[in-house]
């Protein structure tokens, strides 16, 4: 079982809408995931727009892809370079810690993700 950056298992993110990279609802990773869909995040309005901005539309549906668009309040999956660009701006989304690879730590440290922890 893969974990979190706590330490404990890693929990389902959302599975309505689906997310992951692997579509299972958990931030798992792979070699074949270029993205790292590692960190959990609570969308705002705020960080969509950080994200489209940058090139990342989170907001548009993409059927083909099985991507439904997301809203303020959904949980997604998202790639870790564009939450801690976020973090960098100071637009970072909501994290929730426990359904957030351990892999993140590698690129950004356990009490920055904290600061921005759904409480």
């Amino acid at each position: 079982m893969a974990k979190n950056v706590l330490g404990t298992d890693l929990q389902s993110c959302c599975t309505d809408p689906l997310t992951g990279f692997y579509r299972n609802g958990v931030c798992e990773t792979g070699q074949e995931d270029l993205g790292m869909h590692t960190v959990c995040v609570r969308m705002t309005d705020d960080f969509l727009q950080f994200a489209k901005d940058q090139g990342n539309d989170l907001i548009t549906p993409a059927p083909q892809y099985g991507f439904p668009g997301l809203k303020e309040g959904d949980q997604w999956c998202c790639c870790l370079g564009t939450v801690v660009d976020a973090i960098k701006a100071g637009r970072a989304p909501k994290i929730i810690l426990e359904a957030t690879h351990m892999m993140a730590l590698e690129f950004v440290n356990l009490s920055t993700l904290k600061q921005h922890a759904v409480n």
